[in-house]
Parts: C-alpha cells; structure tokens; sequence
C-alpha cells in the first residue's frame, strides 16, 4: 500500500463508467434479479407513455439468441440534434445519466421513471443494444456496444410493404386498415446483457410474464404482450376492469365475504394526486396488500400504504358505530382486526413522487399519507353507507379477528409464564450455540431427530445452533393465529428464533442471522420445507427481507473410487464426476435424507461453511410469491394440481 495519497489517486469515472463498475448501486444485483430490472427499466419507459395518453401498445419478446425487445406506439425518442451537445437527443439518452423527458413537468405530468438513469443504465450493462424509433414516416437507428456508440444515428423512409407489416403485427390484419403513419411512431430497443456483468443472462419467461400482467391491471387502457421465441410461450393481457380485476384475480379460490370487490377512484386537484383502490374481503387469516405508485410497485409501502392502513380501521369502527344493527357491540377494532383476510389493491398517481433508493421500493412522500388517509376514508364512508349489508360483514369478520388476537395473547401469556416457570423459555430440543452476537450466529432447522443428531454432532457448536422438528409443522395458511400458536413445532421454532409474530414481531430480536432450513431432498422434504416457508412468509417475513433466511442444499450423491471421495448436488454433476473418475471400482451412493449421513459427512457436504451451498431466500415479486402460497398451500386444489403438473419437469431429484 502506497503511503503517499495525492492527486494522482483521484479518478473520475466518466459516462457510463460508473455504472458498469458498480452495477449492483443502479440496478440492486447481478444476479437473475438484476437482470429481470433491465427489462422494467426500459417498460417503464413504455408505461410513462401510456401514463402520458401516447401509448396504448407494448410488447416484450425474448429472442431465441437470450437478448430482449422492447416495443411500443409511444411518440418516440427524439432523434433531432441537441444544440448544446452536438448530438441527437436519442444518444443523449442512452449514453448520459439523469438524462430524459421526465425532468420536463410538461413532457409527462406523472412517471415511475424519475431518476433518469433506466434506459442508459440498460444500455452501460449491455453486451450491444440496438434502438429503432418510428417517426413521421421514418425510421431512425443506433447500434451501441457496452454503452458506447458503435454505429452512427441512421435515418431512412419506411417502405409502404415494411408500414403494412409493422401494422399488421401490432394490430392484427382487421386493425391493421386505416392506419396511419403517425399512428405507427413508437420505440424499439433491443439489447442482449453483459455476460461480463451477469450470473446469468439467460432470462425467465414466467418472472416477466407476471410482472407484465400486473402492470396491464394497473393501466386498463393498454394492451401489453409477451412473447418467448424460445420456447413458444406467449401471453396478451388488456384487463378494462383494471385493478378491480386484479384484486379479483387475487382473491381467486378464496371464500368470499361480500360478493363484488369495492373500487373508488379519487384526486386531489390541487396536490395533483389520484388514487385508485380496489379491495375484497375473504374468509382466509392473511391480509395482502399491494401498493404502486405511477405503476411502480412499492414493495416495501411508504406513506400511501399508512394512509390507507389508517383510512380503512378508521372508516370501518366509525361506520360501525353509526350502524344500528351492529353498533351495540361497541368494540373497538385494531388495525390487523379489520386487514385480516383482506385483499387490496392502492394505486396513485402524483407529480413528484419521492422514491427510496434507485430501486424505488418505498415512497417517502410526507404529504400522501394525510391525502391517501381523507380520500379513502371519505370514500369508504360513503360506500358502507349505502351498502350495510357489506359493512355487517366485513364487521363481523374483523370482530372475530379481534377474538382470535386476543387468544392468540392469551396464548402467549399462558406460554411465557409457563416458560418462566420452567426454563430459560428456549425450547428443550435446541441445541444452541456458543455465540451470543446474532450477526455470527446460525440456526439450523432440520427435519426429523435422526438428521438433529447428526447435526448436533457434526457441527461447530462455536456459531451453529440446531433446532429438531419432528413430523410436519401446522399449515399456517388454513389456521388462525390461536391454533398456530397451540402447534408445538411453530412454538419452539419462535422462541427459538427470539422475534415473537403478530403484533409483538420484533426483527432487531432475532437471535440469528443466519435461518437454515434443511430438510431431505425427497417429497416429504420439500413439503417440510414448504410449511416452513409458509409460516416464515406469512407471519416473520421481515426476517426474509432482512435476508436472514436460507436453505441448506445437501448432496444427492456420494460418488467414491479408492481413497476418492466426491460429492455431487444434481444429477449431471454426479454424471460429470463418474465421467471424470471413470465407470471401473466406482461406488455410487443415492442420498434419500440427511439421516443416511454420518455426522462428518453433514458437516462437510452441508455445513461446513467452506464448502455448503446456502441459497438465500428473497422475496422478488410479492404478487407472485402470494399466487404461489396460495396454490401450494390454500384450499384450491385444482389449481394446485395444475401448478405441480406444469412445473414437475423442475423436480426430477425428487423421490416420487
């Protein structure tokens, strides 16, 4: 290390420099999520053009050689000359950061794309990228290669055979009739991804598939379409109902506590907000509320999401109060009372919205919660007093929540004095660990005594701690929280992870950071393992926001020759290893579960952390991961079975 610091260390990344040094500040990762983000950056372009009243058609088409296109009937990127740049507007745009028409109040009035880095962001992480606009007749192109020009801006006239073509594919040949030229303007950029910058640039047609779907629900007036030239998948969503259909789609398979989901739409003229809710009460214990922003989906709430919270308990209590069949209850109603079972969709609109971080996960603006909180409240006062029938309803099922809340702490007290009484108030089956700081610590949740023995055995009881389930936990999807809380399984697993649930849930008081679930590559596994899942998902998920949830990955086999031992985690690692070692002297062993492995060979296939492979779970799109819950584990059965056919192929390891 050099002891002198001078001008000479000082370096300035220009252009897109920067972003192809720290992609991970622009785009969130590298991995299969970073990836899937390039493509919403450039959507989210297409959708501030339909925002805009430009743009009623966009179609997203993975190609058969892994790049992307992206095309819409929006205006088009400008393409003439920036006098103060020497340049087009167009490369302007994708070679220069917080560079675009979003900055303009009068280019588009709302957008999701604000931080004017999306598309050149795109361009920088991109092995090549190729942009085609349509304008006036005439067709513009610019080839780019790793964020830089590696073509000119080409202009040329569109021939009448390409404008028929174009138009036929964009509108059918009945809708292709009577178009004009300035009707086929519009955008069309297409970019293969850095291999150089990617763990992967292979792209999933189902993430982007629903991601699409829910950007159709939320923009009723636009046609979106998907298309996987690999593999034949294609998809066309236009939903008029818009998020009245969404929230229909979500509570689909549920049992229903009115029959037609509530939808109002609302502004405030002089802060420039709308607001748009839909919502349908269900018979199930979980609540599931999304929230966007300019068609932005605000996975992590903000200020729109505490409006609402506040607006539907306040509304609620008051209407109840007002209504004479019901009001001689007189009970109060908290706010998880009246959100169980619920399923609301909130969409608004603004001029300025202010986004937390790049990735725009949260909205920070203070003004929202107060306009959000008077609209809806307004709003759902006014619909409970039309339709009490409704209102008796949702009461009626807020107030056996409330029931439910208060077991379910009775419960608790009941456990923790019991606990006091007896122990420490851990569960007797933990072996835990040495370390007290939970940043170093590791809990270990395996399936079954037999696999807990050898884990107890194998480990380094220094850091690692190891929690035994015997048998299947209870499915919290079909349970209320009093019966989930009676379960001995889910007893033990919160008092050992420390954080409690419900209303007393506390992240800060995980006493690990490191949550391994690790449970047998077979049926039952998965299904253990699925149950976890759902209960961590369900009533803990901050822990999975946080990151502190993982899954073991152990061995399917164990390939062995003389004194070589060797491990393989999937099928064609074990067939490139017997390859490798050859056919002759060599010992093959199928893993059914952990039980089959001695202490040292757990320790050095699955936890010794030199060697194991944890994969971290993430929640990426909290619409799908619902969806996904819902099949697996709720009451429609059809659906699940129609989900384990289409995706058996992907569990060929497993012992069925």
């Amino acid at each position: 290390m050099t002891e002198t610091y001078d001008a000479s260390h000082i370096t300035v990344l220009e252009g897109l420099r920067p972003v192809r040094e720290r992609p991970a500040m622009y785009i969130g990762s590298t991995d299969s999520r970073g990836l899937h983000h390039l493509v919403y950056e450039v959507v989210d372009n297409s959708i501030d053009e339909a925002l805009a009243g430009w743009c009623d058609l966009i179609q997203v088409t993975i190609n058969r050689d892994g790049s992307c296109t992206i095309e819409d009937n929006g205006r088009g990127i400008p393409v003439d000359t920036m006098p103060q740049y020497g340049r087009s507007a167009l490369e302007i745009v994708l070679t220069v950061l917080h560079a675009g028409g979003k900055f303009d109040k009068n280019t588009y009035q709302v957008s999701g794309g604000l931080h004017g880095v999306g598309v050149s962001v795109v361009n920088a992480l991109s092995r090549w990228l190729n942009v085609t606009v349509f304008r006036d007749g005439r067709i513009y192109e610019m080839r780019f290669e790793r964020g830089l020009p590696a073509s000119p801006l080409t202009e040329r006239r569109e021939t009448e055979d390409e404008r028929l073509q174009r138009s036929i594919q964009r509108y059918g040949k009945a809708g292709a009739a009577g178009i004009t030229d300035e009707k086929l303007r519009g955008t069309r950029i297409t970019f293969m991804p850095d291999p150089e910058i990617f763990e992967t640039t292979r792209f999933d047609y189902d993430v982007l598939d629903h991601r699409l779907r829910e950007l159709a629900y939320l923009n009723s007036n636009t046609a979106i379409r998907i298309n996987d030239e690999r593999s034949g998948d294609a998809a066309a969503y236009r939903f008029e109902g818009g998020i009245s259909e969404f929230v229909a789609h979500l509570a689909e398979g549920k049992e229903l506590i009115h029959p037609d989901v509530i939808t109002f739409s609302r502004s405030d003229a002089q802060n420039m907000v709308e607001v748009d809710v839909a919502l349908q009460y269900t018979a199930s214990y979980a609540e599931m509320i999304f929230t966007y922003v300019n068609s932005v989906n605000t996975r992590e709430g903000g200020t729109h999401l505490e409006g609402f919270r506040s607006a539907i308990t306040r509304a609620i209590n008051a209407a109840a109060r007002r209504s004479s069949p019901i009001k001689s209850n007189d009970m109060q109603l908290r706010g998880e009372d009246v959100r169980e079972g619920l399923v609301a969709v909130i969409s608004i609109k603004l001029a300025n919205p202010q986004f937390e971080g790049q990735t725009k996960m949260r909205l920070g603006n203070s003004n929202v919660r107060g306009i959000v909180d008077s609209l809806v409240y307004q709003s759902l006062s006014e619909y409970f007093e039309e339709h009490p029938k409704v209102l008796a309803a949702i009461y009626e099922k807020a107030v056996s929540a409330a029931r439910a809340r208060e077991a379910a702490r009775n419960a608790r007290e009941l456990a923790r004095r019991k606990s006091t009484l007896e122990s420490s108030g851990l569960p007797g089956k933990l072996a835990d660990c040495q370390e007290r700081d939970p940043a170093k610590s590791e809990l270990y949740i395996v399936e079954g005594d037999s696999a807990g023995g050898s884990a107890k055995q194998g480990r380094d009881r220094r850091f690692q701690a190891i929690l035994p389930l015997r048998g299947k936990i209870l499915n919290v999807e079909k349970a209320a929280q009093h019966r989930i809380l009676k379960n001995a399984e889910i007893q033990a697993l919160i008092s050992a992870i420390g954080t409690g649930i419900g209303d007393k849930f506390d992240p800060e008081k995980a006493r690990y950071h490191r949550i391994i679930l690790m449970t047998d590559a077979d049926v039952d596994g998965a299904h253990i393992r699925t149950l976890l899942l759902t209960f961590l998902y369900r009533y803990m998920e901050d822990l999975i926001e946080c990151g502190y949830v993982y899954i073991a990955q152990p061995p399917l086999y164990r390939v062995a020759k003389g004194r070589q031992e060797r491990y393989a985690y999937r099928e064609e690692d074990m067939r490139a290893i017997v390859a490798e070692l050859g056919e002759k002297g060599l010992t093959i062993q199928r893993y059914k579960g952990l039980g089959e492995m001695n202490a040292e060979q757990l320790w050095e296939t699955t936890m010794n952390p030199e060697n194991r492979v944890l994969k971290r779970v993430r929640i990426e799109d909290a619409v799908y991961a619902n969806e996904i819950f819902e099949k697996l584990m709720g009451e429609d059965v059809a659906a699940r079975r129609d989900f384990i056919r289409r995706h058996a192929r992907e569990v060929t390891n497993l012992d069925i």
